[in-house]
């Protein structure tokens, strides 16, 4: 079997080697003047040669029977490799299930759907610790369940239900759970790298070994928050992992028409940072790159850049009819699907059977269908808590609607 989904723009070496190396390094840039005039002390930081991403150059990993299947270099256990199997099934057909909601009018807003680049939020998940942090975009439902959110959750706040995260005062993946290390997004695309470096900055004041992962698309690479962001995290050497998802549309601009480097990995030259391509629909690739650069980045070496080449193929959401792609692109990247290619992986290599995948694939729709049933059942919000919990009420009391005439109009 052919192998090499992962492209790295640096030199092979252990994260944590890497990371001791540079630190060793003191740059004279390092000395500089304060305030009074005087010259302050070199300190060490750590330095790396800016880096260049190189485009995906390795054949294809393909089975005996000539099948695309997923790339065979893996820590992974047969075990662990199963549950990547249910994250990957629960993504999809969690979904599916919206979409048929959505058509049945019981979803408030839209659905913005990852059918074709689920690999890449699943497999870099998977390989963090339970103490890090993600902030996901509206399509990376796949890290959210693998940081522990149940989908009757999902299916509750879509449905903008009393029983949902949020109450009713937000939809989609519009909410947080701190506890379970997930920061909720905000529409304003890259606007979230900044937020995601202070987190980190906050973890290394307080001694703590946490990295924080923020997903950004290709459009939202080209955002000045995406800058400033990452720049801060680069300059400092914070444990901050970005995973560029291109998926070569924002909204309906292809990716060429608002950047011109080939490879978004590129610009990690830019910050002095590692950069690395991968196969985003490959999990397995998913997860090994991610483990290398959450280890990198949690050994001292600060920010990583990591670029998933995926598709989207559903449109920005449901209401998009994809009208502006080019003939036969679709089809093509159906063949490169990350469900079917990891299914073959699996019973390729002996870790499973299409019984054994059939069985996980027939308990988490029974999950799935007992979850939306769930959240059906519960009841819509009252009108009043909208107005709670938007500050924080010891500080904030709730703003009502001002009586008019004596009334609560």
């Amino acid at each position: 079997m052919k192998n090499g989904s992962t492209t790295k723009t640096t030199a092979s070496k252990s994260a944590k080697g890497e990371a001791e190396e540079a630190g060793a390094r003191v740059s004279a840039d390092a000395q500089g003047s304060n305030g009074a005039g005087d010259t302050a002390e070199a300190r060490s930081f750590i330095f790396l040669p800016p880096p260049r991403a190189e485009a995906l150059s390795v054949p294809d990993p393909l089975n005996e029977r000539g099948e695309l299947v997923c790339t065979d270099e893996t820590t992974l256990a047969p075990a662990q490799m199963l549950e990547l199997y249910r994250w990957l099934q629960l993504t999809r057909l969690v979904e599916e299930k919206l979409v048929n909601l959505y058509r049945q009018t019981k979803v408030v807003g839209g659905v913005f759907r990852s059918l074709g680049q689920e690999a890449t939020a699943v497999g870099t998940c998977y390989a963090l610790r339970p103490a890090d942090f993600i902030t996901p975009l509206i399509r990376d439902l796949g890290a959210v369940l693998v940081k522990g959110i149940r989908p009757r959750e999902i299916f509750a706040q879509y449905m903008a239900k009393a029983w949902g995260p949020s109450e009713g005062r937000d939809l989609n993946i519009h909410f947080g759970d701190i506890e379970r290390g997930f920061v909720g997004p905000i529409s304003h695309l890259g606007d979230m790298i900044p937020v995601m470096t202070g987190i980190v900055l906050a973890a290394r004041m307080r001694k703590k070994e946490t990295v924080a992962v923020a997903y950004i698309g290709d459009g939202g690479m080209s955002t000045g928050a995406f800058h400033e962001g990452l720049n801060f995290a680069a300059v400092q050497r914070l444990p901050l992992v970005v995973v560029a998802e291109h998926n070569w549309y924002a909204y309906s601009t292809p990716t060429r028409k608002q950047c011109a480097v080939t490879n978004l990995a590129d610009k990690a030259a830019a910050y002095g940072i590692p950069g690395y391509v991968v196969d985003g629909n490959d999990v397995v690739a998913c997860y090994e790159v991610m483990k290398k650069a959450a280890e990198f980045a949690r050994a001292g070496g600060g920010a990583v850049l990591i670029e998933a080449k995926t598709y989207r193929r559903k449109g920005h959401a449901e209401h998009d009819d994809q009208r502006y792609l080019p003939e036969g692109e679709l089809e093509a990247w159906e063949k490169r699907d990350p469900l079917d290619r990891y299914q073959r992986h699996l019973i390729s290599n002996g870790v499973a059977t299409q019984d054994a995948l059939d069985e996980i694939t027939a308990d988490v729709r029974r999950e799935v269908e007992e979850d939306a049933a769930w959240a059906e059942s519960s009841p819509m919000p009252e009108a009043e808590k909208a107005a709670y919990n938007v500050f924080d009420n010891s500080n904030v009391p709730p703003a009502f609607r001002p009586k008019v005439f004596g009334r609560g109009e």
